[in-house]
């Protein structure tokens, strides 16, 4: 987990020049046996080729990301399982071998922490990877990490949910900034704002209160996993983008493993999603 306190406002709250980093979501430690291809038994060495893979080709990108974001579903099994705490621990050792100047962002889905996530869940996913809602600073940019799965189901840690609303209220309060990114696992919506209420967005009323605190805070960018396609749209001035996974894919037309790129520009920001078969490691900026 990055150490935060080397991306400060006070440090990094001066736009200076383009940069790239890389958004990641769903490597799922053991999701490509048990629901692809159906086996009994827990095993996860695919998406351990997968996310080794990733990382050396990120690792051999240039100009260098400023960092890897991994947009949730780290694992597979749910806590409490036999499998969490090893599917954590491979995911950790992984991604380890990230370069050290790429720094690396974690944040739960509701694989790391339940569907009805709990105090111990949330305990589990801190003691493998750091805090579960946090913000950070980079050139000039304001990025807001936040914990999804308390906006889909708060019922047994309402607590810790009401910790994250009273958190983020302070933390959009903070400026000025060239570009304000958010990071969450579930999407608010899939395709269109005024979509109803399926498994992979969030409750529509709820949806719009927070689509408009985000675009009355200048918020211009949300990246999302769970889904394992990509998708997407807008809503007025606000870009939600849904991006498919390093590991197993879903979907009529699968978009394959891969990861997005995503370009920040003094007055817009870029992406294109790439697999790990045509990932590019020379970046133009």
């Amino acid at each position: 987990m990055a150490n935060l306190a080397n991306f400060t406002k006070e440090k990094e709250g001066k736009w200076t020049e383009p940069f790239v980093f890389i958004q990641g979501a769903d490597p799922q430690f053991g999701m490509i046996a048990s629901y692809v291809e159906h086996k009994k038994e827990d095993e996860w060495q695919e998406e351990i080729r997968l996310s080794k893979q990733a990382v050396q080709i990120i690792n051999s990108m240039r100009p260098k990301p400023k960092f890897l974001v991994l947009c949730g579903d780290l694992v597979n099994a749910m806590p409490g399982t036999s499998s969490s705490e090893p599917q954590m621990n491979d995911v950790r050792d992984v991604f380890s071998a990230l370069d050290p100047e790429i720094t690396l962002f974690y944040l739960p889905g509701n694989h790391d922490i339940g569907d009805i996530p709990t105090e111990q869940g949330v305990e589990q996913y801190r003691r493998h990877f750091g805090p579960d809602h946090y913000s950070f600073w980079l050139n000039g940019c304001h990025f807001v990490v936040l914990n999804s799965q308390y906006y889909e189901n708060e019922s047994q840690c309402s607590h810790l949910a009401q910790e994250q609303r009273e958190w983020l209220d302070g933390v959009l309060k903070e400026g000025p900034f060239q570009h304000r990114v958010v990071f969450q696992h579930i999407p608010w919506f899939v395709h269109n704002p005024d979509e109803s209420k399926f498994y992979f967005n969030i409750d529509k009323p709820l949806r719009t209160q927070m689509l408009n605190k985000f675009k009355e805070n200048g918020v211009s960018k949300i990246f999302c996993g769970h889904l394992h396609e990509n998708a997407g749209g807008w809503d007025d001035t606000l870009e939600l983008v849904v991006s498919s996974a390093i590991g197993a894919q879903l979907g009529e037309v699968p978009a394959g493993h891969g990861f997005r790129i995503v370009k920040v520009y003094e007055d817009r920001i870029e992406h294109n999603y790439v697999t790990l078969d045509n990932a590019p490691t020379d970046i133009s900026l």
